[in-house]
Parts: structure tokens; sequence; C-alpha cells
């Protein structure tokens, strides 16, 4: 079967703003609204889509990433470590682990409750970055990846005991096994062929099947479990950064997009996309189990 091309005609707008570096879709199912964050804005955004409420939240550092937890607050990834807010605006650091030139980028809660968060330099200095899980009862760090450059996408097969990974400038999607709530024998998935973009977040659907987003590609692509292209979403805008299910049924697929140096910007680059009725996708867990 062909790979099956959409043009960017089905993807509306979801929030026009212009975030300088949208990432991190997450649905909160409780809330009933999607989480995402500006991570060179310090922001941390909401959206209902039931009723279009919106908010706003300031963070102190850059923030990677933003995970709903059990209790109803948030787990963030900053640049200093891994924190968390109560649901009074309370702050507390889980896992405060500073390092000059470094900040949190993406992560994900794993199915036992655990938060997988990644790193990288500034500068982007190869293996600079790191991926660690911060186990939900504890807040105790095991290293998982110790040497990465842009941490990225992370997500996990509803079909077998395995996690995808992307590491950016390595151009591909890697997979692991997972024994022991751990990744073992990584090997790469998928590899983005030159001139296409580079890999960034990902989220995998109820058939196993992982969207990725490609930096730079303007595209949103969905692969098979054996690794087969088989849809391309193109996209208005040239950095979309990440992509997660939400709304009724988990159905529709919201994209975060980026801005990128170029003058003039496109006009909705910045903004939260979403393609409607995109598939079916999968219940995030929150941080804590």
């Amino acid at each position: 079967m062909r790979p099956r091309t959409e043009g960017g005609s089905r993807v509306e707008v979801a929030v026009r703003e212009h975030a300088v570096l949208g990432e991190g879709p997450t649905w909160d199912p409780v809330a009933g609204r999607l989480i995402w964050v500006d991570i060179l804005g310090s922001r941390v955004h909401t959206y209902a889509p039931g009723t279009g409420r919106r908010t706003v939240m300031a963070t102190e550092q850059h923030v990677g990433a933003a995970k709903p937890t059990t209790d109803g607050g948030l787990v963030v990834n900053l640049r200093d470590g891994v924190g968390s807010y109560g649901t009074d605006g309370a702050f507390r650091w889980l896992l405060h682990d500073p390092v000059p030139g470094r900040r949190g980028n993406d992560a994900a809660v794993a199915p036992d409750g655990s938060l997988w968060a990644g790193t990288m330099r500034y500068d982007e200095a190869p293996g600079g970055g790191h991926l660690v899980r911060v186990d939900a009862a504890t807040a105790e760090p095991t290293a998982l990846f110790p040497s990465v450059t842009v941490s990225n996408g992370i997500g996990w097969c509803p079909l077998s005991p395995r996690v995808y990974y992307v590491d950016s400038p390595t151009r591909r999607v890697d997979v692991c096994d997972v024994a022991d709530h751990l990744p073992v024998n990584r090997r790469p998935f998928v590899e983005i062929e030159p001139g296409a973009g580079f890999p960034d977040g990902l989220t995998v659907d109820a058939e196993g099947c992982v969207w990725v987003a490609l930096w730079d590609g303007g595209q949103l692509r969905r692969y098979t479990p054996d690794g087969r292209l088989d849809r391309t979403v193109r996209l208005p805008v040239p950095r979309p950064t990440a992509c997660a299910f939400g709304g009724p049924g988990l159905r529709d697929l919201y994209i975060t997009t980026a801005r990128s140096a170029r003058r003039p910007a496109h006009p909705l680059a910045g903004s939260l996309l979403v393609l409607p009725d995109a598939g079916r996708g999968l219940p995030s867990p929150a941080f804590g189990g």
C-alpha cells in the first residue's frame, strides 16, 4: 500500500499564539484540556477545546515539558532539573541537577507513572544531554541514556513492551525493548532522509503507529509498527515540534509549532494546530501512577 499524503487544508488553528518554541502537547483527561509549553518563553499553556478556556503560567526557568500529576498538579522539566507545582501553585524541586549551559527538553510519563526527562545543551554540543527516569514515589533518578545531543520524543507501544525515542541530530527514531521499566536493546526504527527535516516530538496511537513531527520539514509522518511510512500530513508551518491526541475520544491530533529565524515568520508559526479526527490516541498516564 502506498503512503497517504495529505495537504494542510484539514489542519486548523486551535490556539493562535506566537510561542518562540512551542512543545510537549499532553492531554489531561481529568481537566479536559491540553497542556503545552513555550520552552524559551518560560510559559506553560493550557487549552480546553470544549469551552475555549485558556490559561498561561509563567515559570522562573525555561521549561521543556509539563505533565499532569495524579494529585492535580504539574510536573515540569526545567533548566535546572525536574520540579512540581501543586494545585495551590506552590513549587518544589524533585530532582535539582543544574549544569551550566544545559536545559531540560522533552519529557514523557511512562506507564508506571515515572517521568522520563531529557536534556540538551543550549549550544547543542554532541553528547551534552541525557535521558533520565525520575521515580514517581521517591524522585530517585536513574540514568537511561547518559550521552545524547538533543533529547526529544518519547512514546510507549501499546502492542508490546517497547518504547520509541528520538535524539534529533541522529535523524532517527529509535526503538528499545522495555525490561523492569528500563529501555534495553536500543536500535533504529526509522531513519529520516536528508532534506526532510529532523525528527522531534512523537506520539503513539492506539494501533501502535508512531506519529513524528519533522522540524524544518513542515510535516507529520505516521509509521506503522514495522517501520513502514503510511501517512504524511503537510503543515502550513516549517517547524512543527510535537504532537498528541486529545479531545473527545482522543481523536484530534494537536500539534505544537515554533517560530524560526526567517523574516518574516509564517503568521501561524508558534501556534497550536489541530488535525481533527486524525485517528485514535492512547490515554496519557499522570505522573505518580
